[in-house]
Formats: structure tokens, C-alpha cells, sequence
């Protein structure tokens, strides 16, 4: 009987998919910074969206300042890192009318979403505000932005395996 999981400990694991897939970061910030650094050696084409031009991350592949610029397609996993910005708004409105496969937002979920409002009064319909995903990640426990950075990414890995995470299987 051949044991997949044996297989990848000892280096004798096949090739993994070769499936595009693409992660956005929206705005630089310490989270977005583990999310793009850990995300290459998964196997993400990574893209930082940040409008300020002074604001720049070196894990991030590409920089650019416009989703339109990040190639948005149904492969690409986007997740907001700062929920203080003003264009908070526009760009999550512009990624709901994109094709993306998966859209999550940073943020406490004891609180109303700070995307909410700014979605509402765009005209932004609620069953689309309901695609944000919010908290994101795994519910780890997650206190520094690596740790979060690793609950997303485990969280994303997860969603394109169709699991639920955690230790059940």
C-alpha cells in the first residue's frame, strides 16, 4: 500500500499540480508582508495592490496601483490587509465585480465589517457584501501577523482542497 503522506516526507512525492493560482494583497502592511513572502514558496503568483505609491513590500512579485493591473481571474485568492484605508470602498466593490475565486477582509468579527458601510452607500447589493470573507484564516489563535499569514494561507489551502481545516480528516 503506497502512503501519500510518506511519500512527500521523504521526497518521493510526485510533482504537485501545476494549477495557476494567484494571491492579491490589497494594501501594504505587516500581514500583507508574510502573506506575500510565505505565499512563493507555496506556489502563489503574488501581487501587492497599493494605491500609495510610498508604501512598497519586496515579497510582493508585482506591485501595482490598480486591480486592473493585478490580473484578477478565477484562480486569484484576494485578501484586504488593512481595513482603516479609504479606498476600503472602491477596491472591494471593483474585486466583487471581478472574477476571483475566493475575497477576504482582516478584521474582528465581534464588529460590524468596515467594509459594510462604504459597500452599501457604493449601491454594492448585501448578497455580494456577503462573499467577503471575514475573519480570514483558520481560527488558530493568531496574534502577529505571521501567525495570521499562515492561518489565511492554511485557510486557503484548505477551501482548494474542499476541506474544512483543523485536525479532522
Amino acid at each position: 500500500m503506497h502512503d501519500a503522506s510518506c511519500a512527500v516526507a521523504h521526497g518521493d512525492a510526485p510533482e504537485p499540480r501545476d494549477e495557476p493560482k494567484t494571491l492579491v494583497a490589497i494594501f501594504a502592511s505587516p500581514v500583507s508582508a508574510q502573506l506575500l513572502r510565505y505565499a512563493l514558496d507555496l506556489g502563489y503568483r503574488t501581487v501587492l495592490v497599493e494605491p500609495d505609491p510610498t508604501r512598497t513590500d519586496p515579497h510582493a512579485a508585482e506591485t501595482v496601483s490598480t486591480l486592473d493591473a493585478a490580473g484578477l481571474d478565477d484562480n486569484t485568492d484576494v485578501v484586504v490587509c488593512d481595513h482603516h484605508r479609504a479606498e476600503i470602498g472602491t477596491l472591494l466593490r471593483d474585486t466583487l465585480a471581478a472574477k476571483t475565486r475566493w475575497i477576504g477582509l482582516m478584521g474582528n468579527p465581534r464588529h460590524e465589517g468596515p467594509h459594510i458601510k462604504p459597500l452599501r452607500d457604493l449601491g454594492v447589493p448585501d448578497e455580494e457584501i456577503a462573499r467577503v470573507h471575514r475573519p480570514i484564516g483558520l481560527n488558530i489563535g493568531s496574534r502577529t501577523p505571521a501567525e495570521i499569514a499562515i492561518a489565511t494561507l492554511a485557510g486557503l489551502i484548505a477551501d482548494r482542497n474542499t476541506r474544512p481545516g483543523g485536525f479532522a480528516f
